[in-house]
């Protein structure tokens, strides 16, 4: 009987809806082998996703998703999978960014806040919005309060509304450095949803190559905006550069919801064999690389 993953799932450590017990305990509901919890930018929710997957049975994966940036390209996302998540550089690394983030959110917050005064509208405090973070606090926790308050019918009105116009630019790990500290801890990095990048398979060819030159190890084959067609050619294009394949829904909560656990937009299916293929290239890398703390 084939067996089903999902590598890639959100909890409120950074911007999706539940806890990160209750993502795997999802996730084993759903009947899947095993899932990975990839927080953006953070990896607080590990050890209770791991925890949760003891009790739920199913096999749980430490992972994390990066926001990168490339030449011209920004806000491109690197999953890490299999790294040990107490590494030393790697937690300052995250600590610095989320450090970062959080003085960026509270000047969107300041810049929101002067827009409600101008409507006549009372301001929302930043300790409001902390309330609906467990971890990295995003704009998508600023959205929940502002829909909260009336303020808008929906996040996707929050948007449109408030936090497009009020942004601030967030800050990103270059490439290279993101694939460097993901190996230091241990891990092995996959591209995360290629489609999102750009749907240009030329420029997509040239972005594999020049990844794969700086350490890529897979590519996000598997992935909520592909067809079959897509996916079969996303894997002919890592096996061409000898990466591993790699596949998650990028769920991030909801009832109802048009991304679903282990099932993308509803026909998303992604083997175990993923899952082996983590495990043979985190096996490969430490035993090139000592493990460091």
């Amino acid at each position: 009987m084939e067996k089903y993953v999902d590598l890639h799932l959100h909890s409120r450590c950074s911007d999706g809806l539940y806890a990160p017990a209750e993502v795997i305990c999802r996730a084993a509901a759903a009947g899947l082998a095993a899932a990975a919890l990839a927080d953006h930018d953070n990896v607080d929710g590990i050890d209770a996703a791991m925890q949760a997957g003891n009790a739920c049975g199913i096999e749980v994966l430490p992972a994390v998703e990066l926001s990168v940036v490339w030449g011209g390209f920004r806000d491109i996302h690197l999953l890490g999978y299999g790294m040990d998540h107490h590494h030393r550089e790697l937690s300052a690394a995250l600590e610095d960014f989320r450090a970062f983030r959080a003085g960026r959110n509270q000047r969107i917050l300041e810049r929101i806040n002067q827009k409600l005064a101008e409507e006549n509208r009372a301001p929302i405090a930043f300790g409001e919005v902390r309330r609906h973070a467990e971890g990295t606090l995003g704009r998508p926790h600023i959205a929940r309060v502002l829909v909260d308050h009336g303020y808008a019918r929906d996040s996707e009105e929050a948007f449109a509304r408030y936090l497009v116009p009020c942004n601030v630019p967030k800050r990103y790990f270059p490439m290279d450095e993101a694939i460097g500290l993901i190996h230091q801890a241990g891990g092995i990095t996959s591209l995360a949803h290629p489609p999102y990048i750009t749907g240009d398979r030329g420029q997509l060819r040239r972005l594999f190559d020049a990844f794969a030159a700086l350490g890529l190890d897979g590519i996000e084959a598997y992935n909520n905006r592909s067809s079959n067609d897509d996916v079969d050619w996303y894997i002919s294009e890592a096996r061409r550069r000898n990466l591993i394949v790699t596949g998650g829904s990028d769920f991030h909560g909801g009832e109802g919801g048009e991304i679903v656990i282990g099932g993308g937009r509803g026909n998303l299916r992604i083997p175990y064999s993923c899952v082996e293929a983590i495990r043979r290239a985190v096996d490969e890398r430490r035993k090139r690389q000592p493990k460091q703390r």
